[in-house]
């Protein structure tokens, strides 16, 4: 039995109520639905605030990471005062403050093999927010597995997408995705960027999607792939099929309960920028500190050229990661040389590039020139 509506959510949701698609009926059946947010950055800010204010009665929040000020150009759900905060908890705080009538569900974990079942199997719709590919194939699988939609996004520079898998109606992700592309192929947005309104666009019309499959309504994106590109100001629509051979939702599947995804993926499922772990192949900003006051090092600063008008190392090399393998012949691998760019993730895919190459004294700078930004040369900007 759906709960009915008191005079102030009458009130609040009269536009919805004037539309006969939704009505009374619908927006209690809102009202009566619940949907699992995994991620509270640039798309899960939009999603979020739209079907609180929509009145999805039950909303759940997945994410670990902390509001940072670099956020605030896209997560419109964080503001200048919740830096260094949680991010569920600021938009926890944020939801509740738009519609206090809905429940907000908090999940300050990283969404894994081991717990993403459990935190998943009690919503009626996944909506995926996710910037990585071994959280988009875990929540792909957590909603086949649990027969539920998975309302899809995925947005850069001024690209997006958005597509509902439903496996039950249609093809889930590994049917238009079956593998993940090789590692360090696909940059991240924080390696390559992304409009800061972009993530409203596709936010929003994620969001649209889910409204639509939780009442009922319209045509939703199942067996269709939106694509939309800011600069032209176009929307491209493709057919997508269910792939028979799909080993998760076809008939003969053979994957039937969640795997290692970072493993599969060749990738971590996260963007952070900043690892405590240093490996043998690393050296810390402060270790280059001191190592240049004696020896002779080469740097090479692998990032793209307009990077190096925001911050740059004196005397380093520049060669962007994508003509490295071709520019090979500049370099001598007989040079002690550091390879850096933004935040160590580029330079450590140049490294394994330049070894397998045959240069054998090369290091990765830990953290980028922001880690030098932060430890050594505090008037350089961090981005």
């Amino acid at each position: 039995m759906l709960p009915e509506l008191s005079r102030d959510e009458i009130l609040r949701y009269s536009r919805h109520l004037l539309i006969p698609e939704v009505g009374l009926d619908g927006q209690r059946k809102l009202k009566n639905s619940s949907a699992l947010i995994v991620g509270t950055g640039g798309l899960g800010s939009p999603v979020s605030l739209y079907l609180a204010a929509a009145g999805v009665g039950r909303i759940g929040l997945v994410d670990y990471d902390v509001v940072d000020s670099s956020n605030l150009q896209r997560q419109i759900i964080h503001g200048t005062s919740t830096i260094g905060k949680l991010k569920v908890e600021s938009a926890k705080a944020k939801l509740l403050d738009l519609n206090p009538d809905i429940q907000v569900d908090i999940y300050n974990e990283p969404y894994t093999s081991e717990n993403a079942l459990r935190i998943a199997k009690d919503y009626d719709i996944i909506l995926d927010g996710t910037d990585n590919f071994p959280t988009r194939y875990l929540t792909n699988d957590v909603a086949v597995f649990l027969g539920k939609p998975n309302v899809y996004a995925s947005i850069f520079r001024f690209d997006g997408q958005v597509s509902v898998f439903y496996a039950k109606e249609g093809p889930c992700y590994r049917c238009l995705f079956p593998e993940p592309p090789p590692p360090g192929l696909v940059p991240s947005c924080a390696e390559g960027g992304v409009l800061g309104v972009l993530p409203g666009t596709i936010g929003t019309l994620q969001a649209t999607e889910a409204l639509k499959v939780l009442l009922g309504i319209g045509d939703p994106l199942i067996g269709k792939l939106l694509l939309y590109n800011a600069l032209d100001m176009t929307f491209d629509f493709v057919k997508l099929k269910k792939n028979p051979n799909c080993r998760v939702c076809g008939p003969n599947a053979d994957i039937k309960e969640l795997i290692d995804y970072e493993e599969f993926c060749g990738v971590p499922s996260h963007d952070h920028e900043d690892d405590s772990a240093v490996s043998s192949v690393d050296i810390t900003a402060v270790e280059l500190s001191e190592r240049v006051k004696t020896n002779h090092l080469m740097l090479l600063d692998v990032r793209e050229p307009h990077e190096l008008k925001i911050s740059s190392m004196p005397n380093a090399v520049n060669i962007p990661l994508g003509q490295l393998a071709g520019r090979l012949s500049e370099l001598d691998s007989a040079d002690d040389m550091v390879v850096l760019c933004k935040s160590g993730s580029r330079s450590m895919r140049a490294l394994e590039l330049l070894t397998s190459a045959g240069f054998k004294k090369v290091k990765n700078l830990k953290g980028g020139i922001n880690a030098w930004a932060r430890e050594v040369d505090t008037e350089l900007p961090i981005y």
